[in-house]
């Protein structure tokens, strides 16, 4: 009943968040996403400057991060629901992303400054990533490579983004 009443929710919320930004519903923050900030919505706050000035002690941090949780959690896809997973031991692209937005927050990156981003491959295929907003422009943190690039030498095409606010998608 539980899980229903959660479901419910996140569709809700979902469409309070699409009629507010005047998207359509596709630009909406993804499902399991919202499930996961019902069930702990500390992960989904914001907070702080929207972009991080990047010094050598940031991008240290960053790579660090990324290295970090890479060799930590243990790929594993999800199945045909897509759960976002918060402290995972195993899990697919989105568990990475949740475990590094972690991270960095500890690590005293600006909670504004991070994005999650849905994106397609280079194959065309969904993925997910964080993106981390620097005065030197958007760095990418992957779970698909053990270094951090910027956003354009990815080859990736953003579906969705983030905004400064967690809950707003484009």
């Amino acid at each position: 009943m539980n899980k229903v009443l959660l479901i419910i929710a996140a569709a809700l919320g979902s469409l309070l968040v699409t009629a507010t930004t005047v998207q359509p519903a596709t630009a909406g923050a993804p499902m399991g996403y919202l499930l996961m900030c019902l069930e702990h919505p500390n992960e989904c706050k914001a907070g702080g400057a929207s972009t991080v000035t990047a010094s050598d002690k940031v991008l240290s941090t960053i790579k660090k991060v990324n290295a970090s949780v890479n060799s930590r959690i243990r790929p594993k896809a999800d199945g045909k629901v897509d759960i976002w997973s918060v402290n995972a031991s195993a899990g697919d692209c989105e568990d990475f992303v949740l475990a590094k937005r972690k991270a960095l927050i500890r690590a005293g990156i600006p909670a504004a400054s991070l994005r999650i981003a849905a994106v397609k491959t280079r194959k065309g295929e969904g993925h997910a990533i964080l993106i981390v907003n620097t005065s030197r422009g958007k760095i990418v943190l992957d779970n698909l490579t053990p270094t951090i690039k910027p956003l354009a030498q990815t080859g990736y095409r953003i579906v969705s983004v983030q905004s400064a606010n967690p809950y707003k998608w484009s």
